[in-house]
């Protein structure tokens, strides 16, 4: 079960879907909630989702996703993770709360067993599951992420004298430049518009390429 259908929660959801999970998504987003069911996911409320998961990972970066309410619709075993921002997703404080007993099942591994005899597990103590309890993000993600910053802080500073706004999107043409080199070194290599599609597509228009 993937909470949140942002980015980072759509990543999440189609990894698991790859490996053979049947994903529940959960959202307070319309739009978002309407993408998941168009890429194929089952989307419920979270108390409705909570009797059904084995594994809840949350992707939301908000706080109270998943709470006493939804603790004591779970079965024996089931799996809690975050992978948003911080312990407060999952509600430790609430879970810890509730619990009448806790245990280290294994390393970075804690069981709670609730009231009703149920034990669920919670990985990381609710921390950031993929440094708490991992190796963190994999290079080949880290050095696209660093290369756009690094690519961006360049363009603000050619560009400073004309930079108008305190936030600023990204570039498509910085995002465009990096995604070339990673694709160059992975040895991939995409077909390219002919200047006559060029014109069909943007008329007059610049469209940079980096």
């Amino acid at each position: 079960m993937i909470a949140g259908y942002g980015w980072c929660g759509k990543g999440a959801a189609m990894r698991a879907k790859g490996l053979g999970a049947k994903v529940i998504v959960t959202e307070v987003d319309p739009v978002k909630a309407i993408e998941a069911v168009m890429d194929g996911f089952t989307v419920m409320k979270m108390e409705d989702a909570a009797p059904l998961g084995d594994f809840f990972v949350t992707v939301t970066g908000c706080s109270r996703v998943i709470t006493e309410n939804s603790f004591l619709k779970m079965h024996e075993g089931a799996i809690l993770s975050n992978a948003g921002h911080f312990d407060v997703e999952v509600d430790m404080a609430g879970l810890k709360k509730l619990a009448v007993r806790s245990f280290e099942a294994r390393q970075n591994i804690t069981g709670y067993t609730l009231p009703n005899g149920v034990t669920v597990y919670v990985i990381a103590e609710g921390r950031l599951v993929n440094l708490a309890a991992g190796d963190g993000h994999p290079a080949e993600i880290m050095d696209m992420s660093f290369a756009i910053q690094a690519r961006s802080a360049e363009w603000l500073i050619a560009n400073r004298d004309t930079v108008t706004s305190v936030l600023n999107n990204v570039p498509r043409a910085v995002d465009e430049a990096v995604a070339r080199q990673k694709l160059a070194s992975m040895q991939i290599e995409i077909d390219t518009l002919t200047d006559e599609q060029r014109a069909y597509l943007y008329g007059d228009e610049k469209h940079a390429v980096l």
